[in-house]
């Protein structure tokens, strides 16, 4: 597996926090149109600065000061606005870069892809099916023996629901990933 170096971790950290800073930290009250119903509306209106800047403006938060990066909790990541389920904690490995890293979404068609080029090389982009958000980038250096991929995601664009949680939250059918 490829660790990211001193140097590099420190370049990623300087481009999240400019890329942060051209948008701000106010919300802006635009009327960009969204096609969300209106539990998504309501999400988007309760979004933090960083929140809104990663899901909304394909940012990125600054590596190890994230909510979810050393989470070792058992339980279920959604979408922070469409709630929809996108990660298990049986998936999840520390990958040494600073955030949440998965082998794999939940559910086959949790995620959409798309090729991004914004730091002058080759990314692969993730975002939500249902609820559009950016959410972060897959790599192929991930663990080999669990398929190789990492998908590095923004602990901004997660919610963690607990596995003793799932079933009062409404997705009782992912406690068996917990037995």
């Amino acid at each position: 597996m490829v660790s990211i170096t001193a140097f590099s971790k420190a370049v990623l950290t300087i481009l999240s926090l400019c890329s942060y800073a051209e948008y701000g930290y106010a919300k802006s009250d635009d009327s960009r149109s969204r096609s969300a119903n209106n539990t998504q509306e309501s999400a988007m209106r309760k979004l933090t600065d960083m929140q809104e800047y990663v899901t909304q403006h394909n940012g990125t938060e600054p590596a190890y000061e994230n909510k979810y990066w050393d989470n070792k909790e058992p339980g279920v990541y959604v979408d922070i606005i469409s709630g929809e389920p996108l990660f298990s904690s049986t998936d999840k490995y520390d990958s040494k870069t600073g955030w949440p890293s998965f082998t794999k979404p939940i559910e086959d068609n949790s995620l959409t892809q798309k090729e991004d080029h914004k730091l002058l090389i080759k990314r692969t982009e993730v975002r939500s099916t249902q609820g559009g958000s950016h959410l972060g980038h897959v790599f192929n250096d991930g663990p080999k023996d669990k398929g190789g991929l990492r998908y590095c995601v923004n602990s901004a664009s997660l919610r963690f629901i607990h596995k003793n949680n799932l079933k009062k939250e409404g997705y009782e059918q992912y406690l068996k990933l917990f037995k």
